[in-house]
């Protein structure tokens, strides 16, 4: 008889397989693990996909070599082991490769979310997102508000929160600072909410 040794498992593994095993059985439900808390995520609605569609043209006509990476899983907030899902993550075009489906951040410079019309916006996007990518030191956080009509902007992650956010409504330029360097004309934003 051979004895069997497995690595004690943290709950960070067994929430990777988990997520692993939810993948493949569908398509409706993406776990995000934010402030040690399992969290779900609704599937996008057509105009939330045409919203990164719109940004991923402009970036990718601002710098080429840049790409709005969907739903790449980020590894976040190294004390609780964090996992999220930015609807983009604007990076270099191999800056996830090799790296599976949960990669390090550390060559994202803007992370991206859309709000969904579901009761966890608030909280999820609102709140506990630009807390955990300004302790992970990302850059750039872009919240695409379809509830308020409104893009905010967060910058100057100091590894506890955002010291800057800039609050536009729907339908002004807004510039999203260094090391993004873009200004968008938000006006088409007024096509796609509800």
């Amino acid at each position: 008889m051979t004895a069997i040794h497995s690595e004690p498992r943290t709950f960070t593994d067994t929430f990777d397989t988990a997520t692993a095993l939810l993948a493949r059985e569908t398509r409706d439900i993406r776990l995000e693990l934010i402030d040690g808390q399992v969290r779900s995520k609704v599937v996008p609605d057509g105009d939330h996909g045409r919203i990164i569609q719109w940004l991923t043209r402009i970036c990718m006509q601002h710098d080429p070599d840049l790409w709005l990476h969907p739903d790449q899983g980020l590894k976040v907030q190294e004390y609780r082991k964090g996992r999220v899902r930015p609807d983009g993550c604007l990076a270099p075009m191999d800056a996830f490769v090799g790296q599976g489906e949960w990669a390090g951040p550390g060559d994202v410079l803007m992370a991206v979310e859309v709000t969904s019309y579901d009761r966890d916006t608030d909280a999820r996007d609102r709140v506990e997102k630009p807390r955990a990518y300004a302790e992970t030191g990302i850059p750039v956080y872009l919240l695409v508000d379809r509830d308020t009509h409104e893009v905010l902007v967060h910058s100057e992650p100091d590894g506890t929160r955002y010291e800057s956010v800039r609050i536009v409504p729907f339908g002004k330029d807004v510039t999203l600072p260094d090391p993004v360097g873009i200004t968008l004309d938000t006006e088409p934003l007024k096509e796609w909410v509800r």
